[in-house]
């Protein structure tokens, strides 16, 4: 028997506006006010205001003084410093896992690979960020983890830039198919290496 957990109406809309955000619905540097959005989703606006205190939370909202909450701007030069910063992080868990197959990982890389043409980007976020996430918790190091979760506000916001370049999720999951082989087949440098190169400008 599964029990279901129970949503609440806060949690709901913080669902649907975080698929929102993730799918390039909602534009960077586009503002959510309140009053708006509760007339849309028929909602009061303290509910309104938990939901996004929530994406605040996560960081794909920001909120400032006197002003509606928004969808952060990423532009090529935050990505280049957000590449800067995890490439290193990758890299040490590339080299920790090579030579092992990492079940979590080739879990999401299957459900990548299922979702269909056309799929709500904010899946195929959703998949990608799992499969980087159970990599780096198979290196066993807490702090690697913790650092790296740091960054998967800004990872998964540069996400939603690369949705025009894919037009099918399969071809994302291909080259993450790749990328897991070569982990999986070691040496260590070859981990590294192909870690490296998926890592590029193209890859968030």
């Amino acid at each position: 028997m599964t029990t279901l957990r129970p949503v609440s109406t806060v949690e709901a809309l913080a669902a649907a506006l975080r698929e929102r955000v993730l799918s390039g619905d909602i534009e960077p540097g586009a503002a959510l006010p309140e009053q708006e959005l509760s007339a849309r989703y028929g909602v009061a606006r303290p509910t309104v205001r938990e939901a996004l205190a929530l994406l605040v939370h996560e960081g794909l909202l920001r909120r400032e003084r006197n002003r509606s909450a928004y969808v952060p701007v990423i532009t090529p030069a935050d990505l280049d410093d957000l590449m800067y910063v995890r490439g290193p992080l990758e890299e040490l868990m590339a080299r920790a896992v090579a030579g092992r197959r990492v079940t979590a990982a080739e879990e999401a890389l299957g459900r990548l690979s299922a979702l269909p043409p056309g799929a709500p980007w904010a899946a195929v976020v959703a998949e990608h960020m799992a499969l980087h996430e159970a990599l780096v918790a198979a290196a066993g190091s807490p702090r690697l983890e913790r650092l790296y979760a740091t960054l998967a506000a800004e990872t998964r916001l540069g996400l939603v830039r690369l949705r025009h370049a894919y037009e099918d999720p399969h071809e994302l999951a291909a080259e993450h198919a790749g990328l897991l082989r070569v982990i999986a087949e070691g040496p260590a440098d070859a981990a590294v290496r192909a870690m490296r190169e998926h890592l590029r400008w193209r890859h968030p």
